[in-house]
């Protein structure tokens, strides 16, 4: 008996697996929930609130109207998921049926009409895929001129539900019934169902939202030509650096001692070389840069390891349906790869050591501004932009307990994971390898040419990885703040890609500039110079914010400059990462047949 009401169990547990919103399998007549999420203004991406902040009357069809659990990607992403109320059943038409009745006083009127006026629109979800439809409308036809208002709303939303088998392909929304937006009109809500075969497969049920004319333009194809022809010729130019400059600087500067014209033209022509005692000193603020270093390894592993998984999940359909699903994956991504920052840190700080009084060490003090930098800087942004949201009562606000699983991953995931890492990276990773001894008493710097100061080099250098990008900006931003689902994460990791070769030559390029003026503080300047990309990437969002949006008010520019300036933030420390990377290999390089006196 025991055993026939365990597998009567398990049959249940199965059957109740098997069906339902969370496999997107329903059997004939199964309810079919329509969630409501959330409203705003249409030019104002992230100024929404939740649906029933307007004042719709609530459903009388008898459904409790509760809300979804959502994920902490939900949560971050601002989304309120709420039964609608409105009865649905797999396979079943709905005749016009009535939600609710209301009439308009002054109060509603006068909200309705604003929504009505900045263009409001509203998103439902149903089986995970999104359905938006506007509030109403303004009406400037024949006949306007006889009614009190010239904006109307749309009181019947007629759904159209395709199906292939057990699962639903497709959901379109059509808004009927204009009535005028006045006091004492009375609106009678109501909805309409219609379900409609399709040979349409599950798996390509979401291209319909992807706009391939757009993303797959020619301009896009061409710029990645263009940004690769960029590549080809700056590693030509660094070859060139490389085999015929630096070679040439070799041959005179092997030439015979007792050759004192010869010396004295290897002063003047090749000033890098006078700097060979001090070019491996250890640099200014070594903590602050260390952590710096490291936390610009971890972005590059976050980037890689996110896109990767964008690339495969679309593959398999599954990137675009879960809400919250790449606000998630970063997270986990960041956590994850925080032993990379702590090793990078770690192993950068360790190889001055031998330059250092072990006293003066301050390698705890490292790995602790390797663990905060980040997450500071990430968490003043976001806090003061919750502050702003609460203000107004928007849904995008994060809620505390969204905000206590960040901190609890941070605190138990992340901090750990640095603190090994930084252990690891000061035994094992670095390594005083350093060609040249550094002197005792550090070289004064003369005053070069006005094309090898630092204020002239470190600008320039970030154009031209900035030219190999700005097209994929654009992409991006319009994906982010235009309704846009973004989709071609092939194109994203190649131009990022592109990014990497093209910052790392451009800021081998400055170095030897720098070094040639007899400038040895090249890690700074380098690390500065390749990060400088991220400037002309927000002076690039500041235009794309006034000339190509329709965004306002101080809601939207708070979220609009804030995010923007923390995605400036993150690529200045990932670009100027590479670009000291690249300058630390070609400085080790060419200095690697300089002996020491």
């Amino acid at each position: 008996m025991r055993r026939e009401v365990l597998v009567a169990g398990a049959c249940l547990l199965v059957s109740a697996v098997h069906a339902g919103e969370d496999t997107h399998s329903y059997k004939a007549g199964e309810k079919v929930t329509l969630w409501v999420n959330k409203v705003g203004p249409y030019h104002n991406p992230q100024e929404t609130y939740e649906y029933f902040k307007l004042p719709y009357c609530k459903p009388e069809l008898g459904v409790a109207l509760d809300k979804k659990p959502l994920s902490m990607g939900e949560q971050i992403e601002g989304h309120d998921l709420t039964n609608s109320g409105y009865e649905m059943a797999f396979g079943q038409d709905v005749a016009p049926t009535k939600i609710c009745s209301q009439v308009l006083d002054r109060e509603t009127s006068l909200v309705f009409a604003a929504a009505v006026d900045i263009h409001y629109w509203y998103q439902m979800y149903l089986d995970d895929l999104p359905i938006w439809g506007m509030v109403g409308e303004k009406y400037q036809g024949e006949g306007a001129a006889d009614k009190d208002t010239d904006k109307f709303i749309f009181t019947h939303r007629r759904f159209s539900v395709a199906y292939n088998g057990e699962r639903i392909i497709e959901v379109n929304l059509t808004s009927e019934n204009l009535q005028p937006i006045k006091p004492g009109t009375q609106l009678d809500f109501s909805y309409s169902v219609k379900w409609v075969l399709t040979e349409k497969p599950f798996e390509k049920r979401f291209e319909r939202y992807l706009d391939y004319n757009f993303f797959e333009h020619q301009i896009h194809w061409f710029s990645i030509f263009n940004s690769f022809m960029m590549v080809v010729f700056l590693c030509g130019l660094v070859s060139l650096i490389l085999l015929r400059t630096l070679r040439n600087d070799y041959a005179r500067y092997t030439r015979d001692d007792d050759d004192v014209e010869g010396l004295d033209r290897v002063g003047e022509d090749s000033g890098w070389k006078q700097v060979h005692g001090d070019v491996f000193r250890a640099p200014k603020g070594l903590c602050a840069f260390a952590a710096l270093v490291g936390t610009g390894a971890q972005l590059i592993v976050i980037v890689v390891a996110a896109v990767a998984f964008a690339i495969l999940g679309e593959l398999h359909g599954e990137v675009y349906e879960e809400r919250g699903e790449m606000v998630t994956t970063f997270i986990v991504c960041y956590a994850l790869s925080s032993t990379v920052a702590g090793y990078a840190s770690g192993s950068y700080y360790k190889q001055f050591f031998s330059s250092l009084d072990e006293k003066k060490s301050a390698w705890q003090q490292t790995m602790l501004t390797t663990v905060l930098l980040l997450p500071c800087a990430a968490s003043a942004v976001v806090l003061s932009l919750n502050c702003v949201a609460w203000y107004y009562d928007t849904s995008n606000h994060m809620h505390l307990g969204a905000l206590l699983k960040i901190f609890a991953i941070w605190l138990f995931v992340s901090f750990p994971l640095v603190i090994g890492g930084t252990l690891f990276g000061r035994h094992w990773g670095g390594k005083h390898d350093f060609p040249c001894r550094v002197n005792m008493i550090p070289r004064p710097i003369p005053a070069g040419p006005w094309y090898t100061h630092p204020a002239i080099v470190i600008p320039l250098t970030g154009v031209l990885p900035f030219g190999s990008i700005f097209i994929e900006m654009y992409f991006i931003f319009t994906s982010f703040w235009n309704y846009k689902f973004y989709y071609v994460y092939e194109f994203m990791m190649l131009v990022f890609l592109i990014l990497l070769i093209v910052s790392i030559c451009t800021t081998i390029v400055a170095t030897y500039f720098i070094l040639n003026a007899e400038n040895y503080h090249w890690q700074w300047i380098s690390f500065l110079a390749s990060g400088s990309t991220a400037g002309y990437v927000f002076l690039y969002s500041v235009y794309y914010y006034f000339f190509k949006t329709k965004m306002s008010g101080f809601l939207q520019s708070c979220f609009y400059f804030g995010y923007m300036g923390l995605f400036s933030l993150g690529f200045f420390v990932l670009c100027g990462t590479v670009g000291l990377a690249g300058s630390n290999a070609f400085v080790k390089r060419i200095y690697r047949n300089i002996k020491s006196d």
